[in-house]
Parts: structure tokens; C-alpha cells; sequence
């Protein structure tokens, strides 16, 4: 049987963490281990992962080291077949992590899975089943919003969100640059996204599968742009930009020139006269250029699939 891991980066998270290990130990599937990163959490947040010592693998960070960075830890701390990243406000069905696992067995070149993830609040619509990307390199949850009847054909997607993401090691071990799964200059948000294209470059393909069903809280993402803190804004803005340096083409952007010139223009005046401080976000950029373009340079090398059959999934 193959073995699996449960990841979960905790921050402020005492709100969801009990329903969400409570969860985590009803799987059909055997978990090995669950590993526990809390970066440096001010609520009660340690305090409720106190009851749970004895069944994880806690480390209390003394400074908030993001997603990316929390996640990389927990993955270097087992070495299990798969290893599922779990956001602590996603709640799985018991067949979630087996039927997940049983999305590999059933395709060869499969380095993801995910399933189908309901709102929380209201599980009669989605959502996410997966990621997709359009021509302007905007990433979505693919069917965000629509009623949960639908997806219900298992299928290859472009990519899978990291707050119910299956990985599997042999990907993992792969795809990583510097040894670093997620990449840390992202911090937080669209290092998703960012996995899932280079994988695709790198040979690997993401599946979904319909019968894994959980339930995700989302949180702001889904409120107002205004109550997001602007550092949020910020990494959600520019990130797009640090995946395009490492992972695009020439040839893709002047395939896609016309949609991207569109994009880019009304995403710069948007932020000149409406969020003037999101352009605080390119100083971080210019500084970590260097080290993005050393990556790109990896990304390319190792590169496996002709990049006009990655094409097919920058959507309109």
C-alpha cells in the first residue's frame, strides 16, 4: 500500500484546526504521518494543537516563514509516497486521501491529484476542481461558483490548489529547484500555480477525481479586495510576474501577445488610479530577478515537454 502524509501550515488557524485533523484522522486510507507547521501564530492556535501532540509532527516557528516556506518543512519531514497539502480550513470526506491515491494508480505520468472541493459554507457549489490559466497567465479555480452537480467525469486538469493538493514524491523530488518544492520567494499565493506549470514542463500530469470531496472555508479570498491586507495584494499581484520569468516562452507570449498587451495595460492603469501602493510590489521583484532568471535557466534544462503541447491550457 502506498503511504501517505498529511501537510498543514497553521497561522491564526484555532478557528479550523480541530474539524480539520478531526477529518484527517477518519480517512479510509492509512495516513503515516501528519505534519504540523505553525508559523508563528498570535491566537490560540498552539494551544488547541496541544491536544493533538500525541497523533503529529508539530514545529512552532518563532517568525511567519509563509506557505511555501512552512510546506517545504513539512515535506522534508517525511518521506512518504504521497504527500497531501492541506490548508487547516479544508475539511475532507473519509475517501478523500484514498481516492485521491487511487487517481494515481490509474495514470502513470499522474504527479497530482485533487478532487472536488466544495464551500464550506455552502456545499452546493464548487469551489475548485483544479486550476486553469488563461492567455493573459491569470490563474482560477476551475469551476469556482458553479453548482456541485456538475464535474462529475474524472479528468486531467491543468494544474491542482494547494488547499487540498495530492503530490506525489517521485514529482516532488523531480520538480524541485534549490530543494525547494514551493518556491519561497513566492511566500504565499500562486506557488500553486507555479508548481503546476512547471510540472507540466517537466513531464507531469494533474488529474481530478469527482468521488474526493471536501469541504474549504476560503476565507477573504472571497471578500471584498478592500479587507485583504495590502501585503496580500501585493504577493497575489507580483507572483503572476515571478512565474512567468521562470516558467514562459518567447514563443507563448507572442502566441498570446494580444490578450497579455490587454491585460497588462488595464492591470497598470487599474493600479495607478485605484491601488497605487500595489506598484510597492515591483521593488521586490527587481531584488529576487537574478535568482528567478537562475531558476528559469534549471526550469529550462530540465524541460521534457515541447512547449506548444503545453498551449492547450492557456485558455481564453
Amino acid at each position: 500500500m502506498k503511504t501517505v502524509s498529511v501537510h498543514i501550515v497553521t497561522y491564526n488557524s484555532s478557528e479550523h484546526i480541530d474539524n480539520c485533523l478531526e477529518a484527517v484522522l477518519r480517512q479510509s486510507h492509512p495516513i503515516e504521518r501528519i505534519v504540523i507547521i505553525d508559523n508563528a501564530s498570535k491566537d490560540n492556535t498552539l494551544e488547541k494543537l496541544g491536544k493533538w501532540s500525541e497523533k503529529c509532527s508539530f514545529i512552532k516557528n518563532s517568525m511567519n516563514n509563509g506557505f511555501a516556506g512552512g510546506h517545504n518543512q513539512a515535506i522534508r519531514m517525511a518521506d512518504t509516497d504521497y504527500c497531501l497539502i492541506l490548508n487547516p480550513d479544508v475539511v475532507l470526506e473519509p475517501d478523500y486521501v484514498l481516492n485521491t491515491v487511487k487517481s494515481f494508480n490509474n495514470h502513470t505520468q499522474a504527479g497530482s491529484a485533487t478532487g472536488k472541493l466544495l464551500f464550506k459554507t455552502d456545499p452546493s457549489h464548487i469551489d475548485s476542481t483544479g486550476l486553469v490559466i488563461n492567455k493573459a497567465r491569470r490563474a482560477f479555480d476551475r469551476g469556482a461558483h458553479q453548482t456541485s452537480e456538475q464535474f462529475e467525469h474524472a479528468e486531467e486538469v491543468f494544474g491542482v490548489s494547494g488547499a487540498a493538493a495530492m503530490y506525489s514524491r517521485e514529482m516532488i523530488n523531480d520538480i524541485s529547484l534549490n530543494g525547494e518544492f514551493f518556491d519561497e520567494d513566492f511566500f504565499a499565493y500562486k506557488e500553486d500555480v507555479d508548481v503546476a506549470w512547471r510540472a507540466q514542463l517537466l513531464g507531469w500530469k494533474a488529474y481530478y477525481e469527482p468521488s474526493a470531496i471536501a469541504y474549504h472555508e476560503r476565507g477573504w479570498k472571497e471578500g471584498a479586495r478592500s479587507s485583504k491586507p495590502l501585503f496580500i495584494r501585493r504577493l497575489s499581484y507580483i507572483n503572476r510576474y515571478k512565474m512567468m520569468v521562470k516558467n514562459d516562452r518567447t514563443t507563448m507570449i507572442l502566441k498570446h501577445i494580444i490578450p497579455l498587451v490587454v491585460y497588462e495595460c488595464l492591470s497598470i492603469v487599474y493600479a495607478i488610479v485605484r491601488e497605487p501602493k500595489l506598484l510597492g510590489a515591483w521593488g521586490d521583484f527587481f531584488r529576487k530577478y537574478s535568482e528567478l532568471r537562475r531558476k528559469r535557466s534549471i526550469i529550462q534544462s530540465k524541460q521534457k515537454v515541447a512547449t506548444f503541447e503545453i498551449n492547450r491550457w492557456f485558455i481564453k
